[in-house]
């Protein structure tokens, strides 16, 4: 396994950039040049494009994400193509270019973004929420309600989407102030996966309620306890355990 961009061989690396295999670690992600798989992926976006590609390519890799997906939508690109594409990056892409579309309302939003929440790639899973997070942050209400019904999902990816999405702190994103201050208001999104059977969808629920606690304590603590006491189950006991890791 890679420990560091320089140690990725470089057939392993070429393969990357052309989009032909996907990425296996972060690390590999963030190697890939964004010019050369666009131009191999997309090799009607022009020539223009490309070159505004190459000047970003010392930026973050979210930024990066971000513009890549804008470039193909300046080009009217076809992205139904680019969402089955071999490469994860790619259709990280596409995840970011459903979430710049604003003619696009949150419901048909969530709709296009479903299957790329529950991609079989841990790196498009996360760039499906991280795309569309400022989206529902602010409308914050209306994807609480809309979210609600993905926590009975069966698949596990969109249950932990449901969560993962609009945590108060998260990773690599901005806050959320209101749930920070409110995490109340999230409630519809918790308590069906207090006792969640998923090891992947009770980290997002323990994160979730830890990001809170660094603000409401007391709420944290009288939640876990209200769980415990009516929901004594493994899954919720690891739940409980893990959200209050950081209260003392």
């Amino acid at each position: 396994m890679s420990r560091g961009v320089a140690d990725i061989d470089p057939a392993r690396l070429a393969l990357l950039n052309l989009g032909s295999v996907p990425s296996t670690t972060l690390t590999e992600g963030l190697a890939i040049d964004f010019a050369v798989l666009l131009e191999a992926a997309a090799p009607a976006v022009g020539s223009a494009r490309l070159a505004c590609m190459r000047a970003q390519a010392d930026a973050g890799i979210t930024r990066r994400m971000a513009l890549a997906a804008q470039l193909l939508l300046d080009a009217e690109m076809d992205l139904s193509p680019l969402q089955a594409h071999a490469s994860d990056t790619v259709r990280g892409w596409v995840c970011f270019a459903i979430a710049a579309q604003a003619d696009l309302d949150l419901p048909r939003q969530l709709a296009a973004m479903r299957p790329l929440a529950d991609d079989g790639h841990f790196g498009v899973r996360e760039w499906a929420w991280l795309a569309l997070r400022p989206r529902l942050a602010g409308n914050l209400a209306q994807a609480i309600t809309l979210l609600a019904s993905w926590t009975a999902d069966p698949s596990e990816r969109l249950r932990r989407f449901a969560c993962e999405a609009l945590r108060p702190r998260g990773v690599w994103c901005a806050h959320i102030a209101e749930l920070k201050q409110q995490p109340q208001l999230a409630l519809s999104l918790l308590q069906p996966l207090r006792a969640d059977p998923a090891t992947y969808v009770q980290d997002s629920v323990a994160n979730w309620l830890n990001d809170a606690a660094r603000s409401q304590p007391d709420w944290v603590r009288a939640l876990c306890a209200q769980w415990l006491a009516e929901s004594p189950h493994a899954a919720t006991v690891r739940i409980c355990k893990r959200a209050q890791r950081s209260i003392s």
